[in-house]
């Protein structure tokens, strides 16, 4: 019996090595994933690292294109005031003339009687000079007729 007692201490002996062996190797195999892991973080440490560095980068840009947008925005407005300020000087302008436009239609309106009255007037003056002319061309040629008669007298 004290042979059995042996042989199951053996056993458990042979047992106990071949669980500390796998145990072991378990463990030397998590050693090598722990490793690798680090190295996999190491690496993605360095990459977080310039991503960093880039989205500092761009955020600088940024916020210098932010400004000149800014700049020029206010730039526009100005122009855009410029702009307007011309539009409502146009538009007083044309309410002006149509102003004006709506004063002398409605005076030669008012006084289109006149107007006739004064053409006719003017008219009848531009023909009773044009008959002094005729009748002052007249008399002209008569004398200057009259006074080579008298020269041949002499």
């Amino acid at each position: 019996m004290i042979v059995i007692l042996y042989i199951a201490a053996l056993v458990a002996a042979i047992g106990f090595l071949v669980l500390c062996i796998g145990l072991a190797m378990t463990l030397s195999s998590l050693k090598k994933t722990m490793d690798n892991v680090a190295n996999i973080m190491a690496g993605i440490e360095g990459q977080m690292e310039g991503i960093t560095r880039e989205t500092t980068s761009l955020l600088e840009k940024t916020n210098m294109l932010a400004e000149d947008i800014q700049g020029k925005s206010q730039q526009l407005n100005s122009v855009v005031t410029a702009v307007k300020g011309f539009g409502e000087s146009v538009s007083g302008l044309s309410d002006s003339v149509k102003h004006i436009t709506t004063s002398i239609n409605t005076n030669v309106s008012k006084n289109s009687d006149q107007i006739a009255q004064v053409i006719q007037w003017s008219n009848a003056f531009i023909g009773i000079r044009d008959k002094l002319k005729k009748q002052k061309a007249t008399e002209t040629e008569t004398i200057y007729e009259e006074v080579p008669k008298k020269h041949k007298r002499k």
